[in-house]
């Protein structure tokens, strides 16, 4: 992380760097905090929340930060809807679908129930309406009162050579069209009433037990208009789709490949669907946490360092009965890491421009928190220079290099080459683009309003580690990933955070 304050202090910032003051022990210990069983997942409009709002507050405060949100608060209001979805009954034609295991659904409307009667499906390809790369997949369909399915990730993520789609959305690097947001968006803007999406784990990025992990619990921001979502939405699973189409008549992989072509129509399955599930709701009010150290120079124009304090909460029983799920790493150890830089600076002479530091909510549930401040923000994008978000940092040692998601977006990358290699270290795009990382972290929120920015997330590749290389940064990386979003993503004193934070080994 010193690479990180090289960054900020020598090159955006024009003050002298001085010498590292983050702390492996520090950091252990904030995250020890903020994953313990007390925090109860840190979940939004729970206690947890108001225990780490507390907590984070008064971390600022120690190291002598001001207030960064609006009106001279330390936090921004994020106005919820919180559902939950109860047990009912869902049916395929005459198949029964099993919540959790042949489907994942639930909704972010503020409604009684879901109650959907025999609506038609329609396989819509890869979902994509994209003008500017001459390719539709809605062509002559009218979604309205339907539920549309859909593949994961974009046209061209699985192309062979003769498929027309090849190279129109960066191979194996996902564009926005790709992610889940984009195709319930999508259906939204079409009047489906319900989205589906075939779920693979290379397509996704993640596998099953992940998209099952909110337990039929979901957040959105509250809307003007909430039609602006689907009534329903979710995932259905591998194996369950593709007995789900044969029953059609249809042959899943072959409508794969044929999603694959410009030439791809809508397909219409011989099953309705029809689900009758319970809903409970309310509102609640979530909060991010902005903190400030003004600058003597620029005050008006702000570095921002980011990561989210939120995680998943609380969820059904693992095999060892634990039910909380503390997001240690995802992401209390990239908050602990901002909590280390904001003491770090806060303890030198001050920067030219502000720094804000926003641990922001909702992450988890669809960049929430950080998108309620790129509508609404405090510090204006147009004034705000840079932005790097800390989501998810690796835990095993020293590494070689450092590890950006999305490279190629614009120049404060060659600053972090620079900053890199005044450690003996290198930059390393993400291995694993077709994750589509790049639009799963807050910094996507500011990103897409025109603000320069700079994830570093552990989890795109493997990290070219000191003791062992690349085959020890895969094991960790490995290791981690059966943990993600999971009741073991959970402190451990055995961690070595001196990658984290990048001192000497």
């Amino acid at each position: 992380m010193s690479a990180l304050r090289l960054l900020g202090a020598a090159t955006l910032l024009a003050a002298s760097p001085g010498a590292a003051q983050v702390s492996p022990e520090r950091l252990s210990t904030d995250v020890k905090t903020l994953a313990s069983d007390s925090f109860e997942g840190r979940a939004p409009g729970t206690p947890g929340e108001s225990k780490t709002i507390a907590w984070l507050i008064a971390q600022f405060k120690a190291m002598k930060a001001q207030p960064g949100g609006p009106n001279g608060s330390w936090t921004q209001p994020v106005p919820l809807v919180h559902t939950r979805m109860g047990s009912g009954t869902v049916r395929a034609g005459d198949t029964a679908l099993v919540q959790g295991r042949d489907v994942y659904l639930s909704t972010v409307r503020g409604v009684d129930r879901v109650a959907i009667a025999n609506a038609p499906m329609v396989f819509v390809g890869y979902g994509v309406t994209a003008p500017e790369r001459g390719w539709d997949d809605f062509k002559g369909v009218d979604l309205r009162g339907k539920i549309a399915v859909f593949l994961v990730n974009d046209p061209d993520f699985e192309a062979t050579p003769g498929d027309d789609s090849a190279g129109k959305f960066g191979d194996r690097r996902m564009t926005y069209y790709g992610r889940w947001t984009y195709k319930f968006e999508e259906a939204a803007r079409r009047g489906a009433v319900g989205a589906l999406i075939v779920h693979d784990t290379p397509g996704a990025g993640y596998g099953w037990a992940t998209v099952t992990a909110p337990a039929g619990e979901n957040y959105d921001i509250v809307r003007k208009d909430p039609n602006a979502r689907v009534l329903l939405q979710g995932w259905l699973e591998g194996g369950a789709a593709t007995r789900l189409f044969a029953a059609s008549g249809l042959d899943l992989a072959t409508l794969r490949k044929a999603a694959r072509r410009s030439d791809f129509r809508p397909v219409a399955l011989k099953q309705a669907f029809s689900a009758d599930l319970p809903v409970t709701f309310d509102r609640a009010e979530s909060r991010n946490v902005l903190a400030k150290l003004p600058g003597s120079g620029h005050p008006d124009e702000v570095v921002m360092f980011g990561a989210h304090w939120d995680a998943y909460g609380k969820g059904a029983p693992d095999a060892q009965g634990r039910t909380i799920r503390p997001g240690a790493n995802d992401d209390g150890l990239g908050v602990a890491g901002v909590l280390e830089l904001a003491r770090d600076f806060a303890a030198k002479p001050r920067t030219d421009r502000s720094l804000v530091f926003a641990l922001w909510s909702g992450e988890e549930r669809g960049l929430l928190g950080s998108e309620t401040y790129a509508v609404d923000p405090v510090y204006p994008a147009a004034k705000t220079v840079a932005n790097l978000t800390l989501d998810i940092l690796q835990t095993a040692g020293p590494a070689r290099d450092v590890m950006l998601v999305g490279a190629g977006q614009n120049d404060l990358e060659d600053l972090l080459a620079d900053a890199a290699k005044a450690q003996g270290r290198a930059v390393t795009p993400e291995a694993l683009p077709e994750r589509g990382l790049f639009y799963r972290a807050d910094h996507f929120s500011v990103a897409r309003r025109g603000v320069p920015t700079l994830l570093l997330m552990a989890i795109s590749g493997a990290p070219d580690l000191v003791k062992g290389g690349r085959t020890a940064g895969q094991a960790w990386l490995d290791g981690y990933m059966k943990c993600y979003h999971q009741t073991c993503d959970a402190w451990d004193a055995s961690w070595d955070l001196r990658g984290a934070a990048q001192v000497p080994a």
